[in-house]
Formats: structure tokens, C-alpha cells, sequence
């Protein structure tokens, strides 16, 4: 299973999404601004917003600061922005200041207010804040170390869809770790993010078509979850190809590369 095991803990993942509020009027000016990357004219009209309590115009704000868009980068005043909107409890902002602490970005490095500000998202449905929140648990930064805890928000996560939240619960069942080890449903995980474009997960899915691991053995489909996961470049689908191929028969391989083809166009429309 050395294959199914790496990787488990990616990356934390940043929630850069825009806000966009019901209403019209002057957010929606700054709106049409910051989509024509016109970001100076947007600042005009979000910071008085902001200035007056607006907590989409808050988020933005930060988010503005935080990326560089037509001003200096500046961390601190990403920071000032997003807590105006945390401390009203909107959950992109919550989020994204759990990033500034966990990363030290505009304030001291803190993966216990990090974890903190990710609960508080989290618990708001917060796809983003419940897998960061997860990887707090599967690591134990900021939070005591518990894999069933960080199960259950990769798994909250995962049932919005959110992908890297998907593969890590895909791991979680393989390895038994927070979970009952469960081959079928690691398939299952795996198979969600791999729909998705994900190499690891795609990779991982091949073996598990490869050994019989929780889906009947078939190497035309290992081929084929090999060969895309290969694609992008991931170096364990391509061994993992390899050993696929050596078992097959000319028409087998040809079979699996036309099922590849057709996942890849029906992605790329």
C-alpha cells in the first residue's frame, strides 16, 4: 500500500473567492471595476463601505491588499481587513485570516488562532476552513493531534466536493487512520477527486483497480486512471503504467487509452 499512503496531508489550501453581496448600488460599481481589473476604482468605491461596516466590502478589501492588485502588496492591511469582517462572522474572511496566521502573513505565525479562525468558518460550512481544519488535526498544529477528528472535516469538506478534502478522506479509509479501513470506500473517495482532474487521486485509484483493492481488479481501467494522472505529470502513475501495461494485451492497452481520451475531452468541454 506504500503507493495509497504518500501524501496524505497536502498543502494548505487559501479561500480566494470574491464576495458578492445581494444588494446592488456602489458594491456592484466596484464590482464591474474589479472584474475589468480596473482595482483602483474599485478601492474607491469599497473602502467607504468598508470604512462604514460593510462586510463584503471588508473581505474585499483584504483581499485586495492581500494579492497586490493595483496597490502594494501589504499583509498587515490584508490582516486589518479580513478580522473586520471575521469579527462579523463572515466566513471567507474567517478563513482566509486563519491562512494569514498559519502562514505568518501580517501577523505572528499562530496555528492556534490559524485552527481558530478555520472552526469558526468551518462551522459555518466552510469547505475550504473544514479541510485546512482537518490537516490541523491529521498534523496537530494549533490543535491536539486526532485523526478521527480530522476525518470528520475532511468528510464535511469532501461532501461539498471539495477535492483535496476527497482524496484525504480517500487516504483515511485506505490506511485506516481516523476510520474503519475500508477498501470500498477509499475507491469511492479516490474516485470523486480523480473525476475531478486530480492526479494523486487518480493515481491512487489506478492501484487500487490495479491490486483489487475495493474495486474488482481490472487493469484496462488501471491503465486507463494511470495514464491520466501520467498526463500531468505524477511520476508514480507512470511505474504504476508501466506494471499495468506488462499484464496487458495489445487491445487492452488500446482500449485503455481510448477510455482515457474520451475522460480528457469530456473534461476539456
Amino acid at each position: 500500500m506504500r503507493a495509497i499512503l504518500r501524501s496524505v496531508f497536502l498543502a494548505l489550501a487559501m479561500t480566494l473567492a470574491l464576495a458578492v453581496p445581494a444588494s446592488g448600488g456602489l458594491f456592484e460599481i466596484g464590482l464591474a471595476a474589479y472584474e475589468r481589473e480596473d482595482y483602483a476604482t474599485a478601492l474607491i468605491f469599497w473602502r467607504p463601505l468598508a470604512e462604514q461596516g460593510d462586510v463584503e466590502a471588508q473581505h474585499n478589501l483584504g483581499l485586495i491588499y492581500d494579492m497586490g492588485e493595483g496597490v502594494t502588496g501589504d499583509d498587515a492591511e490584508a490582516v486589518k481587513w479580513y478580522r473586520k469582517a471575521a469579527d462579523q462572522g463572515f466566513a471567507m474572511a474567517q478563513s482566509n485570516l486563519g491562512f494569514m496566521y498559519e502562514s505568518g502573513r501580517g501577523v505572528p505565525k499562530d496555528d492556534t488562532e490559524a485552527a481558530k479562525w478555520w472552526r469558526r468558518a468551518a462551522d459555518q460550512g466552510h469547505a475550504s476552513a473544514q479541510y485546512n481544519l482537518g490537516v490541523s488535526y491529521a498534523d496537530g498544529r494549533g490543535v491536539p493531534q486526532f485523526d478521527a477528528e480530522a476525518a470528520k472535516w475532511w468528510r464535511r469538506a469532501a461532501e461539498q466536493g471539495h477535492v483535496l478534502a476527497q482524496y484525504n478522506l480517500g487516504v483515511s479509509y485506505a490506511d485506516g487512520r481516523g476510520v474503519p479501513q475500508f477498501d470500498a470506500e477509499a475507491a469511492k473517495w479516490f474516485r470523486k477527486a480523480a473525476e475531478q482532474g486530480y492526479a494523486p487521486a487518480q493515481d491512487s485509484l489506478g492501484l487500487m483497480y490495479e491490486k483489487g483493492l475495493g474495486e474488482r481488479q481490472d487493469y484496462v481501467k488501471a491503465h486507463m486512471w494511470f495514464s491520466l494522472a501520467a498526463a500531468q505529470g505524477n511520476e508514480y502513475a507512470q511505474k504504476g503504467l508501466d506494471i499495468a501495461a506488462s499484464r496487458m494485451t495489445p487491445d487492452q492497452i488500446a482500449e485503455a487509452q481510448r477510455l482515457a481520451r474520451e475522460l480528457m475531452e469530456k473534461h476539456q468541454q
